[in-house]
C-alpha cells in the first residue's frame, strides 16, 4: 500500500495483521460514522493496543482516509481490468454492472462506508475522500465515451463529461442498493421483494436504459 495517510510502520507488519486492522476500521466507521467512531473499539476488534493504532496512524482522520484509499484502490483495479480489455464499450459497461453486484455484496461494510461519508459535515475531510474516489472513475468513463463517439458507436450529440457523471451516479446508486438497508428497501418498493435475487433482470434492464441513452440506434 502507498503510505499517503499512514506511517511506514504499518507497511512493516504482516498482511494478516494489516487486514485485521483495516477490516476493524471499516466495520467501525461504516456502522458509526467518522465522528462517532471510537479508536478503542477498532483496536479491540483488531486485537491490538490503542498505542499500536497511533504507532501506525497519526490520528483517527488518517486511519479513516487509509481505509477509503484502500477501497478506492480495490475499485480502481477492478475497473482498470475491465476498461483495459479489447471489448467494446457496451460489453465493458455490462461487466462493470456485474462487478458492482459482486463487489457490493462481498464488501458490504466498505460500500456502506461510502454511503455514510456522504453525510459527513467536515468539508475538508470529505473533499480529500471525494477527490480520491471520483478521480478514479471520472476520467476513465469520459475517455471511453469520447473514444466510442469517435468510433461512431456512441451518439455524437451528447456531452461525454456529463454522461460520464450520469453513468457514475447510476453505478453508485446500484452499489448502495446491494449493501445499504435503506437503498435495498427502496429498490424492493420499486421492483419487488425478490429483486435482490434477480441479478440478471437488473443487468438486462439497466443495460437497456444505458444503451437507450448512449448508443446509436
Amino acid at each position: 500500500m502507498k503510505p499517503d495517510y499512514f506511517k511506514e510502520a504499518f507497511n512493516k507488519i504482516s498482511d494478516e495483521k494489516r487486514k485485521k486492522i483495516l477490516d476493524a476500521a471499516i466495520m467501525e466507521f461504516s456502522e458509526r460514522g467518522f465522528e462517532s467512531a471510537n479508536v478503542n473499539n477498532i483496536a479491540q476488534k483488531a486485537g491490538i493496543s490503542v498505542g499500536s493504532v497511533y504507532k501506525y496512524f497519526n490520528n483517527k482522520e488518517d486511519l479513516f482516509l487509509t481505509i477509503i484509499h484502500f477501497g478506492v484502490e480495490m475499485l480502481k483495479r477492478v475497473l482498470q481490468e475491465i476498461m483495459q480489455s479489447n471489448e467494446d464499450l457496451e460489453s465493458r459497461i455490462e461487466k462493470i454492472i456485474r462487478a458492482i453486484q459482486s463487489h457490493s455484496r462481498g464488501n458490504a461494510p466498505l460500500t456502506r462506508l461510502y454511503n455514510e461519508m456522504a453525510t459527513e459535515n467536515r468539508s475538508g475531510l470529505v473533499w480529500k475522500i471525494v477527490s480520491d474516489m471520483e478521480n478514479a472513475t471520472a476520467g476513465l468513463y469520459t475517455t471511453f465515451i469520447k473514444d466510442a463517439q469517435k468510433a461512431g458507436t456512441v451518439r455524437a450529440d451528447i456531452n461525454a463529461n456529463l454522461f460520464a457523471f450520469y453513468l457514475d451516479n447510476l453505478f453508485i446508486l446500484l452499489q448502495f442498493s446491494y449493501a445499504c438497508e435503506y437503498y435495498k428497501e427502496r429498490m424492493k418498493i420499486f421492483v419487488g421483494e425478490d429483486v435482490l435475487d434477480k441479478d440478471e433482470l437488473v443487468v438486462e434492464q439497466l443495460m437497456k436504459f444505458i444503451k437507450g441513452a448512449l448508443f446509436m440506434k
